[in-house]
């Protein structure tokens, strides 16, 4: 099946942040996810292409994936979309949002996008859904997942939410998550249910356990497979 839309990843700033440029082909119209760090060469990337900027998506308002807000929507006047759920957590002044809920649907063009809620590392945590490609913030990595000790962070949310993903998505979907942190920059949901440690629990105290006091101490960047058998070695 022929996709209505390709989705460009840009990895900006000091963080490994990835922007992701979501475009319907059909009208060349796009939706930035993040916007932060370099908007320039958002901005530049689109001019080049004769691309019409007309959405702006959050997965949470942590300041390394919103620091370019301000910028993109001065330079197109693009909607602004959020959960309610991340905008009562961030308690910005924000300028006329859509705020939306788990399910909701946003249309680009012919595109549709499907908003997940997936809390865990700030509460209004969103994902976003296109057929087999996902956009997943800073709540799954490639072979990891986002922090829980933040503020509004959440570790039971989180494993509730990972395990959700993992029972409810197709296998073959294809995740492109918020930072740079592993060996590859994308990968099927299938690999990461093999190979990403957080996915190998099946208690929550014992996933808690392991993301706030274990896997800090035991892994580094750039992240790896891990097998569930290796996890208890």
């Amino acid at each position: 099946m022929n996709k209505t839309y390709e989705i460009t990843a840009m990895e900006l700033g000091p963080m490994e942040n990835f922007v992701y440029l979501i475009t319907d082909l059909s009208a060349n119209q796009a939706a930035v996810v993040d916007p932060a760090w370099d908007v320039s060469k958002i901005i530049q990337y689109a001019e080049s292409k004769d691309i019409k900027i007309t959405d702006v998506l959050l997965t949470h308002s942590h300041h390394d994936h919103i620091n370019g807000v301000e910028e993109i929507l001065n330079h197109s006047d693009p909607q602004l979309h959020l959960l309610k759920d991340e905008a009562n957590f961030w308690k910005a002044i924000l300028s006329t949002p859509s705020l939306h809920y788990g399910g909701d649907n946003i249309n680009i063009g012919n595109t549709e996008i499907s908003i997940l809620h997936t809390p865990g590392h700030t509460p209004g945590s969103a994902c976003y859904l296109l057929n087999d490609d996902i956009i997943t913030g800073d709540t799954l990595f490639v072979f990891g997942c986002g922090r829980c000790d933040l503020q509004g962070g959440d570790p039971e949310q989180m494993f509730s939410t990972l395990k959700k993903m993992k029972t409810e998505l197709n296998p073959e979907t294809v995740i492109h998550p918020g930072h740079n942190y592993a060996s590859k920059v994308t990968s099927q949901l299938s690999e990461q249910i093999t190979g990403n440690p957080f996915m190998h629990f099946h208690e929550c105290s014992d996933f808690v356990e392991y993301r706030m006091h274990t896997h800090d101490k035991t892994r580094k960047t750039p992240y790896h497979p891990i097998t569930a058998k290796e996890l208890l070695e």
